[in-house]
């Protein structure tokens, strides 16, 4: 079974993922940041793959993605960094990025990678769900790799259903048609849209994303769906007021960050229970 769907199978509260762009704040920082995140409490991480033109990110998050490829950060290495990864962390691993980047490494090749890895799932925002349903779902298929597909406040009932159809995992339902970041509070309008995926009965659970930014807004969300995704606050959390110092610098910021997100005694994750 994908750690994605035992995750979902087993946790029994809200689920938490969080998105980290790889290659930050340093460049060999991520399998850290992996084994802190899942210790201290994430449910499942979202590992953004750096690309130079992310239109649909937020400033901290294109931020982030120019300083890990400053750092060096690429496909390749990302991938040399994970080869181990599955002996560290046991919690579901999703790659999220863009489709120019993959597409030039080679789809097959990135699967084989993943395959690899432990990778469980992509994210990729800018592949057209009518391609992949033709070109691509066959090799995700045989890979046992889930595809997760986005819904927005604008799509429709009969389009959110083929989504579902087609997605794996779970659906990204996008609280906002802005790009990324944090917003603060959830609006009445995104509560609304919340509840009408919801009454959808759809076949997949869903992860609310875009905007969730604290413990209020993680609330908020896991009411209307089975948990909530959480990037740039978290991002700017790993930034800091300046360069981490000490051993456990990287370790602190990020205990700190989950303990406002889920108090600070959070509930074993669903991969480790």
């Amino acid at each position: 079974m994908n750690r994605i769907d035992r995750l979902f199978a087993e946790k029994k509260g809200p689920v938490l993922s969080v998105y980290t762009t790889a290659g930050f704040p340093g460049l060999n920082d991520t399998p850290d940041v992996l084994r802190y995140l899942e210790k201290h409490g994430a449910d499942l991480v979202e590992i953004g793959m750096p690309f130079s033109d992310p239109l649909a990110d937020g400033p901290v998050i294109q931020k982030s993605s120019q300083k890990a490829l400053e750092n060096g950060m690429s496909l390749a290495t990302l991938f040399s960094q994970l080869r181990d990864i599955r002996s560290q962390v046991r919690m579901p691993l999703v790659l999220m990025g863009y489709l120019n980047p993959v597409l030039q490494y080679g789809m097959d090749r990135v699967l084989e990678e993943c395959l690899r890895c432990g990778i469980d799932g992509l994210i990729l925002p800018d592949l057209p769900p009518e391609i992949y349903e033709t070109e691509y779902k066959p090799m995700f298929e045989a890979a046992g790799i889930h595809l997760i597909l986005l819904v927005t406040p604008q799509t429709e009932r009969e389009r959110a259903e083929w989504l579902a159809s087609l997605s794996g995992g779970f659906l990204y339902l996008v609280a906002d048609a802005a790009t990324t970041g944090a917003k603060g509070a959830i609006r009445p309008e995104q509560e609304a849209y919340f509840q009408r995926i919801r009454d959808m009965n759809l076949p997949l659970p869903g992860l609310v994303g875009f905007g969730i930014s604290s413990g209020e807004t993680f609330r908020i969300a896991s009411a209307h769906a089975r948990g909530a995704i959480i990037g740039s606050a978290f991002i700017r959390a790993l930034e800091g007021d300046g360069a981490l110092e000490g051993d456990g610098a990287l370790e602190d910021r990020i205990r700190g960050f989950l303990e406002g997100i889920l108090g600070s005694d959070p509930p074993l994750s669903g991969s480790r229970q």
